[in-house]
């Protein structure tokens, strides 16, 4: 059995995190229409995740586990994506023909946002040769208990169907699904705070 460990990080520990996201979402649906060969995945997965989640550095949601094997990045309430540097990342390095769709899907995901104080869970993955062993479950346990302590929600959007079922067992609701164009779909899920 693995020790699941979860432990905040600061931004000095980034890499053990970001290391562990690139495996984790190396097969992901969205990633991988995003960026489907091997090497634009891998060069710019890392950027583009920190685009998204690396406000959770500052307010002790940066999640790693297991040794590094599983990582998390949970925005706390009011701390938002850098959606100028996804803009310019999408504008640079995404192919021409999907950027139409995912200016669409920035669009519909801005609309699915709760507008009350919320942790949103920007990136939960796991090593794929360390999963099944309840490790994504205990990261989400930490950032859901740090919601519960300050009463307050937290959302997510799940980039696979086949992690909605998780997230069930965790508390929190189907809201929607965004999939425009040829987009696969994304699951966006609210867990109503807990007092």
């Amino acid at each position: 059995m693995i020790d699941q460990d979860v432990r905040a990080i600061a931004a000095e520990d980034r890499e053990a995190l970001i290391d562990a996201l690139v495996l984790a979402f190396s097969t992901d649906p969205i990633a991988r229409y995003i960026w489907p060969t091997p090497r634009d995945y891998l060069r710019h997965w890392r950027a583009f995740s920190m685009a998204i989640g690396g406000g959770a550095f500052d307010h002790a949601g940066a999640l790693l586990a297991a040794e590094g094997r599983a990582a998390a990045l949970w925005l706390a309430p009011g701390v938002e994506a850098d959606s100028d540097a996804i803009g310019a990342m999408v504008g640079a390095h995404v192919a021409p023909e999907k950027q139409g769709v995912l200016a669409e899907v920035g669009e519909q995901i801005r609309g699915f946002h709760p507008d009350e104080p919320h942790w949103y869970l920007a990136f939960v993955g796991v090593d794929p040769a360390s999963q099944g062993r309840g490790l994504g479950s205990a990261l989400i346990d930490h950032g859901l208990a740090q919601c519960d302590a300050q009463g307050v929600a937290a959302y997510l959007e799940s980039s696979s169907p086949k992690n909605v079922p998780l997230y069930e067992r965790h508390g929190f609701e189907v809201i929607g699904v965004i999939q425009p164009g040829d987009f696969p779909p994304l699951t966006p899920m609210l867990r109503r705070a807990r007092r």
